[in-house]
């Protein structure tokens, strides 16, 4: 037998400064897609994922949160790799940066960029994003503002090492130019080519001195390794690269990478400080970066405290994780951003899904059943006149269309052509009109024939989508007896002499949206409860690892804060809600409707009669259904023990106005 071809593909690493949305588990999904794909090709391929968990984001995270900062990572991650897991990405490795093996390899090549005079020290004053991780100068500013988020930005100075880009920047343009399928889309190729590397690149910051959740620089534990640089090595340190020389056999084998697949808000780390780290190692570039476009919800802005972020697992238990699979891989167009809204999802669960797929296997299922008693033989002098020849032909150049959209990593298309092979079914169902044949005995062989070419399409195209859809492409084997076949099989139609199928459950059956609307509802209510807490959580107690505090405010700013003291005088439990309680709270002669996120802490008993401080002037806004015209104000420790403010003096009236 051959030997395998290797083919290694990647994800960026999930940063892990909370759970992943949707738009972020798109791309563990994509990769999926391709790295199964290429194994149905016959490619020997290591997936790698994982996660980037150093940096002043985290470092402050942790510190708000009171845990240490491994402990914070530690959880995050756990729950990225849950849901990767969850929507089905079969990863050869899931990568994390605090591994020890790594941390270690990230030091060495530090300290070799340094000997090799690629890194000096110096000193950085400019203007920093700590969400992006970056510098910036004033003129890279947009309206004094980051240019890649949007964020705010502070003055920063401080000590650091800086890498030569400008040494490597002329053999980089050099390559790109040489290689074009190096950088991918090519919208994308252009834009680094003429925004950055053709105007000059600036020396890169590759160190910190500002905070210490980082690698330590071996020679120079003040700094530690910055996190582009800690990062972006991870492709190389996951498969056995070694500083000294001696790689691992992964790295011999799989490194050049094939594919590094990343989100083009961070192309210009991938396609031009990660090729000149290679360079100045003397390793090899990665064959292709594709920096695929986002997914954005409704009006592109996700945020928990309008309640509309969407999260993969929220969709799974909704739709089920097949459907969350086809939705993202179908809705992403090759170069522009794509849309999502639990409105989209499910009309596309009903029209693709229920409609076109797994209606097209019900009624064969039950025809070969009804007509044949679950059996139908593959006919030796099939019928090749239309419309069987040019439905039989529709199918099988299917195959080579899919393969061609596949490759060029247009998994979009891919999916849309093997959609239109099964529409094609379904109509052949109806060119055929099988309960019509089924009338004339004299047909029996004519209906044989019509339900095994559309067993066999089905198959052929349950094939085809394992890749994207695996569980519901093993649900069709299974139905039908049969097993997955090579790509090269399902160009020739007719494989088995018989088929047998057995009634199965719907794969997909039709949803009436206002059935999961409550539910839906529900979500968004808790995301918003959860950034209400945020926003009114304490700040965190000053210890000796925490010396964290919040901005200084004016007096000004306070004042427009409205607290009171309200008397809670009934509380219940909010429906389907594990976490509200709904407050009916007096204020002095007036009575309000407050919706608070406590109940993992309060019973609805413990609340009637306390007398607790408020936030009486924020807006109101709708919670499950109910509206909130408040916010209860609690201390939480570290621990995770949450308390009320309430007034020590039973005398005092509600409504009392804090000052």
């Amino acid at each position: 037998m051959a030997e395998k071809k290797p083919y290694y593909i990647t994800t960026a690493i999930a940063y892990t400064s909370g759970k992943p949305h949707i738009g972020n588990t798109y791309e563990a999904i994509l990769a999926d897609a391709i790295a199964r794909f290429k194994r149905k090709q016959g490619y020997e391929v290591f997936f790698q994922t994982g996660t980037d968990e150093h940096g002043q984001k985290i470092e402050e995270k942790a510190a708000k949160a009171g845990v240490s900062p491994q402990a914070f990572v530690d959880e995050v991650a756990g729950t990225i790799k849950n849901i990767w897991d969850l929507v089905g990405t079969s990863y050869d490795r899931f990568m994390r940066t605090t591994d020890e093996e790594h941390c270690r390899q990230v030091a060495k090549i530090f300290k070799r960029f340094y000997d090799q005079g690629d890194i000096y020290k110096g000193e950085y004053e400019g203007m920093y994003c700590t969400p992006c991780e970056s510098f910036w100068t004033e003129s890279q500013l947009v309206e004094g503002k980051c240019p890649d988020c949007g964020r705010e930005v502070k003055p920063a100075k401080e000590e650091a090492y800086f890498f030569k880009m400008g040494k490597y920047a002329d053999r980089l343009i050099e390559h790109i130019e040489k290689h074009p399928e190096f950088i991918q889309p090519v919208s994308r190729k252009n834009e680094m080519m003429n925004n950055f590397l053709k105007k000059g690149l600036q020396d890169l910051c590759v160190s910190r001195t500002s905070f210490k959740w980082g690698i330590p620089v071996s020679f120079d534990e003040r700094h530690v390794v910055y996190v582009w640089l800690d990062a972006l090595t991870n492709y190389i340190t996951g498969i056995g690269f070694d500083a000294d020389g001696n790689h691992g056999e992964n790295y011999q084998k799989f490194w050049p990478a094939d594919l590094h697949l990343i989100g083009k808000d961070i192309l210009r780390f991938h396609t031009i400080y990660w090729p000149i780290f290679l360079m100045a190692l003397g390793e090899p570039l990665p064959k292709q970066i594709f920096g695929h476009p986002w997914l954005l919800q409704g009006d592109g802005k996700m945020s928990k405290s309008r309640g509309n972020v969407i999260y993969a697992d929220d969709l799974a238990r909704l739709f089920g994780v097949d459907a969350v699979r086809y939705f993202v891989l179908h809705e992403m167009p090759f170069e522009s951003d794509g849309q999502i809204t639990w409105e989209l999802v499910a009309e596309r669960f009903n029209t693709d899904l229920a409609n076109v797929l797994g209606n097209l296997v019900s009624r064969t299922i039950a025809m070969i059943g009804k007509y044949f008693g679950g059996t139908v033989q593959r006919s030796e002098a099939a019928n090749e006149q239309d419309p069987d020849g040019e439905f039989k032909a529709t199918v099988c150049e299917t195959v080579k269309k899919v393969i061609e959209k596949a490759d060029a990593l247009r998994i979009s298309d891919a999916i849309f052509e093997i959609f239109t092979a099964l529409r094609r079914a379904n109509k052949y169902i109806d060119e055929t009109m099988p309960w019509a044949l089924a009338k004339d005995e004299s047909k029996k062989q004519r209906l044989n024939d019509v339900l095994y070419n559309l067993a066999e399409t089905i198959l052929i195209s349950a094939t085809l989508l394992e890749s994207f859809m695996p569980e519901t492409a093993a649900k069709i084997f299974a139905a039908f007896n049969a097993e997955t076949r090579s790509l090269e099989e399902c160009s020739v139609f007719g494989k088995y002499a018989s088929v047998t199928a057995t009634a199965i459950p719907p794969l997909f059956a039709r949803l009436d949206f206002k059935t999961i609307e409550p539910e839906i509802e529900k979500i968004k209510a808790e995301q918003i409860a959860q950034a209400q807490a945020a926003e009114s959580a304490p700040a965190t107690p000053e210890t000796e690892e925490n010396t964290q505090t919040a901005p200084l405010i004016a007096f000004e700013d306070f004042e427009k804060v409205q607290l009171r003291v309200g008397e809670i005088i009934a509380c219940e439990k909010v429906p389907k809600s594990s976490k509200l309680l709904h407050e009916t709270v007096r204020f002095g002669n007036e009575v309000r409707s407050v919706v608070s996120g406590i109940a993992k802490h309060y019973t609805p008993e413990e609340m009637v009669g306390k007398k607790v401080v408020f936030v009486t002037n924020l807006a109101p806004r709708k919670i499950c259904g109910i509206l909130s015209e408040g916010m209860i104000l609690a201390a939480e420790d570290e621990n995770g023990t949450l308390a009320l403010v309430v007034s020590d003096k039973d005398e005092l009236e509600s409504g009392a106005s804090i000052h």
